[in-house]
C-alpha cells in the first residue's frame, strides 16, 4: 500500500511542473510502438499523461493510473479529446482494480522503483494478470548509484519480481543518473 505521505508529496510536486514531467514522450516508447499495431495500453504511474497522449494519438486505447489526484486531473485535461480511462489508484493493487484490459502494452517510468518489496510483489502479480500473452512491458527504473544515492532498485533485484510471468527481452542502461530500461514480454 502506498503511504499517504508519499501520495501528498507527489501531489505537491504536481501542483507545479515536476522535473520529470518533460512533456515529451519517452523515445524508448516511441521506438517500441513504431513496430506495433495499435492496441490497449496502460501507463502505471502515468503522471500528467504525456505518454498516454502520444499513445492515443497513435491510435491506442489508453488507461492511466496514478496515486496523485492532481496528476490525474492534469492528465484528464491533456487527453480531453480522447477517451482514456484514468484512475486514481494504488499500483501495488493492480490485481484488484477494475480495468478495461487486457493490455498489449504496459509502461512504467518511475513507479516501480519507488515501491517497497511487498508493494513490488503485488504490482508484478497484478500486472501479469492484466497483460496479454506476448504483451510488452517497458519498465524504466532508477538504480542505486553512489553511497549517497541509494534510491532505486538494482537489476539483479528488479528482474526476479517479473521472471515468473515475463521474459526479459532487452535491457539497457539509462542515460544521466543511474537507471535502466527493461523490456519484458508476457509469457
Amino acid at each position: 500500500m502506498i503511504s499517504l505521505f508519499k501520495q501528498l508529496k507527489f501531489s505537491l510536486h504536481y501542483l507545479f511542473t515536476p522535473p520529470w514531467d518533460t512533456g515529451i514522450p519517452a523515445p524508448e516508447l516511441v521506438r517500441t510502438i513504431a513496430r506495433l499495431p495499435p492496441g490497449r495500453a496502460i501507463d502505471i504511474g502515468c503522471g500528467t499523461g504525456t505518454n498516454l497522449l502520444y499513445l492515443a494519438q497513435q491510435g491506442w486505447s489508453v488507461t492511466g493510473i496514478d496515486f496523485s489526484p492532481v496528476a490525474i486531473a492534469k492528465a484528464r485535461r491533456k487527453l480531453r479529446m480522447y477517451s482514456p480511462v484514468l484512475l486514481i489508484a494504488d499500483a501495488t493493487r493492480l490485481g484488484s482494480l477494475n480495468l478495461p484490459g487486457p493490455y498489449d502494452l504496459a509502461l512504467d517510468m518511475g513507479c516501480f522503483h519507488n515501491l517497497t518489496d511487498a508493494g513490488r510483489d503485488g504490482y508484478a502479480a497484478g500486472l501479469a494478470g492484466w497483460m496479454t500473452s506476448g504483451g510488452i512491458f517497458l519498465l524504466y527504473a532508477f538504480q542505486p548509484g553512489s553511497a549517497e544515492n541509494r534510491r532505486g532498485i538494482p537489476k539483479e533485484k528488479a528482474i526476479p519480481f517479473f521472471e515468473k510471468d515475463f521474459r526479459l527481452s532487452k535491457y539497457e542502461q539509462g542515460t544521466g543518473r543511474p537507471s535502466a530500461w527493461y523490456y519484458f514480454i508476457r509469457k
